[in-house]
């Protein structure tokens, strides 16, 4: 072996180490919590991913259908404002409605446009460049592997007025402080001209709201347990997705969805780093806050991230809004 290749292993390895001691400490604070809890984030593994695809798909969960009505109808809008030459999307997955921007801003302009994916996913990322790639050799990909829960990292992308996206209400998942934060590492990586659209689910109706996260086809509660998988596979765990249900309720006081698994009998989970967890029938994991915003949630959020709404965009049911950010000063 070349000693460049000796390095890029021993590079690889030491990476590998490092998430896992990231994934141990989530686990870890996790299961010390009341309730218990783990990060969102985990659901999304290649099969977290596709799963998730087929939840926008079903016809309970209108977000996806309502955020793309809005593209269709407004997307030349919004790149006649913004003017970008760059698009970086936070949680990028297959970038199914991005197409619409990257057509509206590729119909604009004559100068090459750069789509900047970024997620969790490793895996969905070479695929989404892949696709996009294959319909489109006109467009540069530029892939970026991240945790935007933790940090953001945005590359050189040359000249040009670049627009962030953070789509499909994705920001509900944070708490209010977490997504204060992620919204200031985005601040801080805008440059003169560069704006943000936010996509966030409008509060409604209980009945709307559970259906949504409840499919009757299951489809949510198998993405649900996905997360056990996959920290099976990131730690050599032995959660046993079978022995947890799925569970979904609104929060109306604090306007959002909270998503669980519980415990249907008694067990014992093993984490090699970690002592056994006990598990007894009923108790419960949070995996997922989706908390629902109006405008003037939204208003606030923005200005404790120094940014405001320059444009405000809804479907015709007024189920959804994308906001458009810029800085405030």
């Amino acid at each position: 072996m070349t000693a460049s290749r000796v390095c890029e292993a021993t590079d690889a390895e030491a990476g590998a180490a490092a998430r896992r001691r990231r994934v141990l400490d989530d686990v870890r604070h996790g299961m010390t919590r009341t309730p218990r809890e783990l990060p969102a984030k985990y659901f999304y593994d290649e099969r977290g991913s596709h799963l998730f695809e087929q939840i926008t798909r079903l016809p309970e969960y209108y977000l996806t259908r309502a955020e793309r009505e809005i593209l269709e109808a407004r997307a030349g809008e919004i790149v006649s404002v913004a003017t970008p030459r760059v698009l970086i999307e936070l949680g990028a997955g297959s970038a199914a409605k991005t197409r619409i921007l990257l057509s509206a801003m590729q119909a604009a302009t004559t100068e090459v446009v750069t789509y900047v994916p970024v997620d969790v996913s490793e895996e969905f990322l070479h695929q989404t460049r892949a696709a996009l790639t294959a319909e489109n050799p006109a467009l540069r990909v530029v892939p970026i592997v991240a945790d935007i829960g933790i940090s953001l990292d945005v590359p050189d992308t040359g000249a040009g007025n670049r627009l962030f996206a953070f789509l499909g209400s994705t920001i509900g998942n944070f708490d209010w402080m977490s997504a204060v934060a992620l919204l200031r590492r985005v601040r801080a990586q805008m440059r003169p001209g560069d704006r943000l659209l936010l996509g966030t689910d409008l509060r409604k109706s209980r009945d709307v709201l559970e259906a949504a996260y409840n499919d009757s086809a299951g489809v949510t509660a198998e993405f649900n347990r996905n997360m056990l998988s996959v920290l099976n596979r990131e730690l050599g765990a032995d959660f046993a997705p079978n022995h947890f249900s799925h569970r979904a309720i609104y929060d109306e006081e604090h306007h959002r969805i909270e998503m669980y698994l519980d415990a249907v009998r008694d067990h014992t989970v093993h984490v090699p780093g970690l002592a056994p967890i006990l598990f007894r029938e009923g108790e419960t994991i949070r995996t997922e806050l989706s908390h629902k915003y109006d405008r003037a949630a939204v208003d606030e959020l923005a200005g404790a991230a120094d940014l405001q709404i320059g444009a405000w965009f809804t479907d015709r049911a007024d189920r959804f809004a994308l906001s458009m950010l810029e800085p405030s000063r």
